[in-house]
């Protein structure tokens, strides 16, 4: 099968749909990374690059406030709103300059945080009036601590807005265990980390007649990383939900949906393949990238300490500068190649790498 050819920029509608058909088709993720700024977004970029392969970015709420400054007042979310408008614009920019594909979108959303999804909304059929296209590719809602009905209300309310303007919603079914960005699972039941078939029959049946939509359903995944054994991964719940859509639905497709694995960092090759075997085409990525970024600054630090304890002084003299040291473009490249690295990494594991052709 030839090399699916892919543009440059932020892709939306009809094809970010036959990225998704193509990856499921290929047996091939992409991985989805949370930034924070334009240090981690310019990195992000540079991976996909290297990958040769469209990148899935993604800001949280919080990282949306990181990026916005964590001194602006976030009163009904204005701050979240405006650092993830402000990241999209970024992201639009340079893409095409890196020469790669992007899919932006925005990761969990509880329903206390529904202002923020409201707002960047507004932002893209603004900017859908006068490109034809939304500003992200897709926004995602996390109603699963609640009712199940009451989720899946909510999800259709939201979609049936969001294809107006050619957007993809993903919700999650099933609760994703840990904690991220200050939302706390660590003590759910553990039954909850299970999503039913039939819970995802039931979901289905409500958006696919409204959108395009793609489903977090939950098969043990937690955010985080965890000694081997504290995690049990059942992939076969998403094997069979597509069976039971097919069968149920009289679908022809061998893998209806399109599935996300979330929780990705520290999961082992075999579940993460196994995963993509039933229909995940995306996986997020976090705590590993964090810790990519952060270590070669750690190293960094602790190999020039000594340079580093004041603006005049060091071991070559009392007089000399530490200017080149202390700039914090010098540390925190050491941090973007990190990051890089480990995400080109996860390209591998998720069998994207040089799956696509860039032109």
């Amino acid at each position: 099968m030839s090399k699916m050819k892919v543009r440059s920029g932020v892709l939306t509608g009809n094809e970010l749909q036959e990225v998704f058909a193509y990856c499921k088709e290929t047996r091939c993720a992409l991985p989805a990374v949370n930034v924070i700024g334009s240090s981690t977004i310019n990195a992000a970029m540079y991976a996909a690059k290297q990958a040769n392969s469209p990148i899935i970015i993604q800001f949280s709420n919080g990282g949306a406030v990181f990026n916005a400054g964590k001194y602006l007042d976030n009163t009904n979310q204005r701050a979240a709103v405006a650092g993830a408008v402000a990241g999209a614009h970024h992201i639009r920019m340079l893409s095409k300059l890196y020469g790669v594909p992007v899919i932006l979108h925005t990761d969990h959303c509880a329903r206390k945080l529904l202002p923020w999804v409201d707002g960047m909304l507004e932002a893209g059929e603004e900017y859908f009036k006068s490109t034809g296209e939304p500003l992200y590719s897709s926004h995602m809602l996390d109603l699963s601590e609640e009712d199940l009905d009451a989720n899946i209300k909510t999800c259709a309310e939201y979609l049936e807005r969001m294809a107006k303007i050619n957007m993809t919603l993903e919700i999650e079914l099933g609760v994703t265990g840990g904690e991220e960005d200050g939302v706390d699972n660590s003590h759910i039941d553990s039954s909850r980390l299970y999503t039913q078939p039939e819970e995802v029959l039931q979901a289905y049946d409500a958006l696919n007649p409204l959108g395009k939509f793609t489903v977090a359903a939950a098969f043990g995944n937690t955010h985080g990383v965890y000694k081997p054994g504290n995690v049990v991964l059942r992939p076969e719940i998403l094997k069979h939900s597509q069976a039971m859509i097919r069968q149920e639905r009289g679908r022809s497709e061998e893998k209806p949906l399109d599935l996300v694995f979330h929780g990705g960092s520290g999961s082992e090759q075999a579940k993460i393949t196994e995963a993509i075997e039933y229909g995940v085409v995306k996986m997020n990525i976090d705590t590993d990238t964090q810790w990519a970024f952060t270590r070669p600054i750690r190293e960094y630090m602790d190999e020039h300490h000594d340079y580093l304890m004041a603006q005049i002084g060091n071991p070559e003299g009392e007089d000399k500068p530490n200017k080149k040291y202390i700039d914090p473009r010098a540390w925190m490249v050491a941090g973007e190649k990190g990051f890089a690295e480990r995400l080109v990494q996860a390209f591998r594991d998720l069998n994207a790498f040089d799956q696509f052709d860039l032109g």
